[in-house]
């Protein structure tokens, strides 16, 4: 089934989202990594790198974002409380605010470095070269940084709340997406 219907998600949506969360969880250990372990000859590679995969990714949101506005978004379980339903909403808009807002800030981290990386993973050309202050750009980078550990803390909560529908809960919401 490629499409979701109000019980259970399509094989888009399913492919999108694991496909997400694994250049997420890439994107963060090795942003981390790069800024933690890698000696300085090599940091400008592993910079380039990331920021290919974080352009790749953009588009990827884009696309998911897109195929969740045109595609049923199925329901909770029934006997969801209410405040279940809130934290479930706030969480998912909050993931997708955060992935777009540490794509952008890291798009203007690349194209604002001595060396611009403008290219994806295939090469193809997707960021053009833009000018900022020094401070404007350190700046920049700093909220790209908290904003990525931010984001990782969500996720966090993100995956702890799919275990705990499967463990504690013992309903279907995570089978729906992994099946």
């Amino acid at each position: 089934m490629l499409r979701n219907t109000s019980a259970t998600w399509g094989w888009g949506a399913k492919t999108l989202h694991w496909i997400g969360a694994l250049a997420i969880l890439i994107l963060l250990g090795h942003g981390w990594w790069m800024t933690h372990m890698t000696p300085r000859p090599e940091r400008l590679a592993n910079y380039a790198w990331h920021a290919a995969l974080g352009y790749d990714f953009l588009v990827l949101l884009v696309i998911r974002l897109l195929w969740r506005w045109t595609n049923t978004v199925p329901d909770l379980p029934s006997d969801t409380k209410p405040w279940e339903r809130f934290a479930a909403h706030a969480g998912h808009v909050g993931l997708y605010v955060l992935m777009f807002v540490v794509a952008g800030t890291g798009w203007a981290v690349a194209v604002t470095a001595r060396t611009p990386m403008t290219t994806d993973l295939f090469g193809l050309p997707i960021a053009p070269v833009i000018t900022l202050e020094r401070s404007t750009r350190n700046q920049i980078e700093g909220t790209h940084e908290v904003l990525a550990y931010l984001t990782a803390a969500l996720v966090l909560v993100h995956i702890l709340g799919a275990l705990r529908h499967h463990f504690v809960k013992k309903n279907d919401v995570l089978r729906r997406m992994a099946a």
